[in-house]
C-alpha cells in the first residue's frame, strides 16, 4: 500500500494547536535537546497521553527537516491538511456569516495571516483556488500561529463557480476594489456576506470582479502610497464585516 502524504509541522503554536484541533494524524514529535520551556514541555505531556512518540533531534536536524531555522525547537510529521468542500463550509455547524474569498494570494505569509484574521473573527469558511494561491503548508500553519489548524478551507477548481454557489445559497458576494465608488463603511455586510480579496499587486481578477455583486473599497488618506498589504486590507474590511454583524445581533 502507498503511504499516505505527510508534512512537517514546525513551531510551538502549529503543533500545539494541530494536537489541539485533533484534526490531523500526528505520527512523531520532534525536539530539540535542550531543556524545553512551558510550552513545549506541554506538548510533551499532551503527546505522551496520547501515545504520539516523541524523539529527541539536534537544533541542525530539526532545520533540515522543517527546512527553515525558525523552527523553534519543535516539529511534527503529521498527515496533510485536510481541506473541505464548499458544501462542508455551506454544511457546516453554526448559522451562516461571513465567508472569506481570496483570489490569487500568491504569498503563504500573507495567506497565513488572512487565516488568523478569519479565525478571530468567526469566519465560517476560506475558500481558495487549487491553481495560482499559496496553498495549506506548513509555512501558512506557523504565519497564522497555528490557525489553519482550526478554520475550515476550502479549496476549488474555479473561483466563479464557488462564488455561483454561495449565490445560490443566500450568499452575497462583496468584492474588495480600490477604485470602487463605494466605501466599506457604507456596505452592507450584515446576512451571509462573502468577502472576496484580490491577490497582491493584481487585486481582483476580471472575472472574478464580475462576478461580484457589490464592490467596495477602504477609504485611503491623499498620500503618495495608495494601497494595503492584502492581509492588512483584510483585517480592516473583516472586522468591519464583524462590527456589523454584532451590532445587527
Amino acid at each position: 500500500m502507498k503511504p499516505l502524504p505527510d508534512d512537517i509541522l514546525f513551531g510551538i503554536h502549529p503543533v500545539s494547536e494541530a494536537l489541539a484541533a485533533g484534526r490531523r494524524k500526528i505520527q512523531e514529535i520532534f525536539i530539540a535537546p535542550d531543556r524545553p520551556g512551558t510550552k513545549i514541555q506541554q506538548i510533551i505531556d499532551d503527546a505522551r497521553n496520547a501515545d504520539i512518540p516523541i524523539h529527541q533531534q539536534t537544533r541542525e536536524s530539526l532545520q533540515g527537516l522543517a527546512g527553515t531555522d525558525a523552527h523553534q525547537g519543535i516539529a511534527a510529521r503529521v498527515s496533510v491538511f485536510p481541506a473541505s468542500s464548499c458544501s462542508d463550509l455551506l454544511t457546516a455547524p453554526g448559522p451562516p456569516s461571513i465567508f472569506l474569498m481570496l483570489d490569487s494570494i500568491m504569498d503563504p505569509h500573507n495567506l497565513g495571516a488572512l487565516i488568523r484574521t478569519a479565525l478571530c473573527v468567526g469566519v465560517k469558511g476560506v475558500i481558495i483556488p487549487k491553481d495560482r494561491s499559496a496553498g495549506p503548508t506548513p509555512v501558512v500553519s506557523k504565519t497564522s500561529a497555528g490557525a489553519l489548524e482550526h478554520i475550515l478551507l476550502a479549496r476549488v477548481t474555479n473561483l466563479v463557480s464557488a462564488m455561483k454557489d454561495l449565490k445560490k445559497a443566500g450568499g452575497w458576494i462583496i468584492g474588495l476594489d480600490g477604485a470602487a465608488s463605494q466605501s466599506i463603511y457604507d456596505t452592507d455586510f450584515t446576512g451571509t456576506a462573502v468577502i472576496v480579496i484580490g491577490g497582491e499587486g493584481a487585486g481582483l481578477r476580471p472575472l472574478v470582479k464580475r462576478e461580484c455583486d457589490f464592490l467596495t473599497r477602504i477609504p485611503m488618506a491623499p498620500v503618495a502610497i495608495n494601497s494595503l498589504n492584502a492581509s492588512v486590507a483584510g483585517g480592516v474590511v473583516l472586522y468591519e464585516a464583524l462590527r456589523q454583524q454584532q451590532l445587527n445581533t
